[in-house]
């Protein structure tokens, strides 16, 4: 295990938490600081009345966890720095469009824009700032989080967090104007909102009322019509679409690599995520994921899907493997002898097919398989989805007991209690070997 590894595996969910306030003062103190600049006056940027940026704090929380492995090559962790800012960016912009009815930022005047959310020149900008995070920033701020007094930490860090939940409620609340239904969280809210305006006066003398001020150019989207009930079961990108998206994609994504297998190895082979059914979880959440974020991009070329699938297929596959290996201790797959691949979670070729794959899938798959789910009578569809999403939950969850207890077994660490006997009993090591026969222990 390497240096960076052992380290990443010490931290605990009270340094994640103060690294997440910690970034998020700091990118709110930044991004207030270049408005007022450019501006001449205050401006209090972010969605919330605290001076705090959250997605500043969520994607120095990402990076750290997830791209410990690139801190001996600069390169490939400024690229890792920029990828994971740049789909923050582009997803917290949809996101804050849907609740916030309109923009919070516009790069539409910038070459090399997507949707105005995202640009080349700010994801360069991101993946320096990242850089700089990973190399300097968190060797800081991880400095100052344990010179603080443990007990005084977590009480802190909790209480943080719950006035972090009430803030952004209370914008919310503020958006839709409902504020008159939780008065309570109003007027906490307003004391939030104080305290932020008393902070920035100390910095900058000025500070114009936050909703009113902070994102002047925020442009009104068009209102979406009502929906009317038409009786069409999913229809568009519904709740129930994107379950059963999921569950179709998790199916076909474990047919797909299994044939793979088949063709490329000359055996068959399980490629299960799940100990019941064949169900590939990583190529469902790809399916719907990808179905969620693009469905309104689906009429565009099949170049910019490709690109953009390939780009984001990447990202989440090497997410993936390092989201898997810590959780679950064990290694589900290792491009190591493929060329162009980075510390062997992915490679070049297979995130070709990642694009490949957004291409067939809105352009020839998902129409069809669309038209066939709003076909489902509606009483039935959502009967059937509800008992689909509790099997599988019950599905992944059995899966990870068998998953922990099969790594317990080999570090020789017997059952504790009636339930880890069971899963001995019904998961033993040859049935596990036979679900997952790529999953490799690690050290």
């Amino acid at each position: 295990m390497n240096k960076e590894k052992e380290i990443l595996m010490n931290y605990t969910i009270y340094d994640y938490l103060g690294l997440f306030f910690l970034y998020a003062f700091l990118g709110w103190l930044l991004e207030t600081t270049v408005a007022a600049v450019r501006k001449k006056h205050m401006v209090n940027r972010g969605f919330l009345n605290g001076p705090l940026c959250a997605i500043y704090g969520i994607t120095a929380v990402f990076m750290t966890r997830y791209l410990y492995e690139l801190q001996s090559s600069p390169v490939f962790l400024f690229l890792g720095c920029m990828i994971i800012a740049t789909a923050a960016e582009w997803i917290a912009g949809h996101v804050l469009e849907r609740i916030g009815h309109g923009k919070w930022w516009d790069y539409s005047n910038k070459k090399w824009n997507m949707d105005g959310y995202i640009c080349l020149q700010y994801s360069v900008l991101w993946g320096i700032l990242g850089l700089l995070a990973m190399k300097i920033g968190n060797r800081l701020c991880f400095t100052v989080l344990h010179s603080i007094p443990a007990g005084f930490l977590h009480i802190t860090s909790w209480i943080l967090f719950g006035i972090l939940i009430v803030d952004a409620v209370g914008s919310y609340a503020v958006l839709h104007h409902i504020t008159k239904k939780m008065p309570r969280i109003s007027a906490m809210n307003d004391q939030i909102d104080a305290f932020t305006r008393r902070l920035s006066v100390r910095v900058y003398r000025y500070l114009e009322r936050r909703v009113e001020r902070a994102y002047p150019a925020v442009q009104p989207v068009s209102e979406k019509k009502e929906k009317t009930e038409t009786g069409v079961f999913a229809e568009g990108c519904s709740f129930y679409k994107i379950v059963l998206l999921f569950i179709i994609g998790a199916f076909l994504g474990d047919i797909t690599e299994t044939i793979f297998c088949r063709i490329t190895a000359g055996v068959w082979m399980s490629r299960s995520s799940l100990v019941w059914g064949p169900f590939s979880i990583v190529w469902g959440l790809a399916i719907a994921l990808a179905t969620w974020f693009l469905y309104n991009y689906r009429d565009r070329s099949d170049g910019f899907l490709f690109a953009f699938g390939t780009f984001l297929g990447g990202a989440y596959e090497y997410i993936c493997s390092v989201f898997t290996e810590i959780v679950f201790g064990k290694v589900f797959w290792d491009y190591s002898d493929i060329p162009f691949n980075l510390g062997g979670r992915i490679n070049l070729l297979y995130c070709f097919f990642w694009g490949i794959a957004a291409v067939v899938w809105l352009k020839k798959f998902y129409p069809v398989i669309s038209r066939w789910i709003e076909k489902i009578p509606m009483k039935f569809g959502k009967i059937i989805t509800w008992i689909l999403i509790v099997f599988m939950v019950v599905n992944m969850l059995v899966s990870t007991l068998a998953l922990a207890r099969y790594d317990e077994r080999a570090h020789q660490k017997p059952a504790a209690n009636a339930i880890e006997q069971t899963i001995d009993a019904h998961f033993p090591d040859a049935r596990m070997e036979k679900i997952y026969p790529n999953a490799k222990a690690i050290n």
